[in-house]
């Protein structure tokens, strides 16, 4: 029998669908098709107009004693998630400038997980990119400043269907001496 002759001998309601594995009556695939249908809605139904997107914010930065050449430093982020459900943090990738140079680029992923209407604080460890520093170096010997401008840029992964957090932080830090009292 041929598949011509197959095709002709189904009734209409079976069509016939030529997959990797074999050939499948539409008649089995249709179910398959509306229950894999009805678990994306569901998963999409989860993320609902009733998520709040966390906020996250630079706790602390500060240098380490380095071990190398290159200095190291450890950043500090705090996680306040305004959901009830907990904050799985699958990642995180950052980027830290100062005038426009980036200094400081990672990644990290042993994270903590944020509680429902909890918050958490991690701490993200990097060393500089040498030539971005070098460069750092010479523009601010071309130059009077009397202070840095800084950025972070930061994307939380959190995993699932809904997208990641991003964080961009920025301001200036200041280079000249300050009057303690």
């Amino acid at each position: 029998m041929t598949n011509k002759t197959l095709t002709r001998a189904l009734p209409s309601r079976f069509v016939i669908a030529v997959t990797v594995g074999g050939i499948i009556g539409l008649g089995i695939l249709r179910p398959l098709i509306l229950g894999m249908a009805a678990v994306v809605l569901a998963g999409c139904a989860s993320l609902g107009p009733g998520y709040d997107t966390p906020t996250v914010t630079v706790s602390s930065f500060r240098a380490l004693p380095s071990e190398g050449a290159l200095p190291s430093f450890a950043i500090g982020l705090r996680v306040i998630n305004p959901n009830r459900e907990a904050l799985v943090l699958q990642g995180v990738a950052y980027t830290i400038s100062l005038e426009g140079h980036k200094l400081i680029e990672g990644v990290a992923n042993d994270l903590p997980v944020i509680d429902g209407y909890g918050e958490g604080e991690f701490i993200l460890t990097a060393s500089a990119n040498l030539f971005a520093g070098i460069r750092l170096i010479t523009d601010l010997m071309r130059s009077d400043r009397g202070g840095l401008e800084y950025e972070l840029e930061a994307k939380l992964d959190i995993g699932g269907f809904r997208s990641a957090i991003r964080v961009r932080e920025s301001g200036e830090i200041s280079l000249r001496p300050t009057d303690d009292i």
